[in-house]
């Protein structure tokens, strides 16, 4: 299963590492990764593949979500078929 992860929030050090290493703690792989800085604000979105994971969807969801509590971060993720639907035109 495929999902998407979006992460916003004011920029510092170690965010990405910090959201990489939890992803490789539940074998989930990164598919694809942007980051930019906006107005000082920091946004990340990452495609993943939970194919291999220990961790359910929603429990990964909601354990990103206090990950991102914190860092001082939102953190959302949706399955990809949810995000694409969402997206289309």
């Amino acid at each position: 299963m495929k999902a998407i992860i979006t992460v916003v929030g004011g920029d510092r050090v170690g965010i990405i590492a910090r959201v990489s290493a939890f992803l490789s703690e539940h074998s989930i792989n990164i598919d694809d990764i942007t980051q930019t800085i906006l107005s000082g604000n920091f946004v990340m979105m990452m495609m993943v593949d939970l194919s291999k994971s220990d961790l359910s969807i929603d429990n990964t969801r909601k354990a990103l979500t206090e990950e991102g509590k914190a860092m001082g971060v939102e953190v959302n993720m949706m399955a990809e078929k949810v995000f694409t639907e969402m997206h289309r035109i």
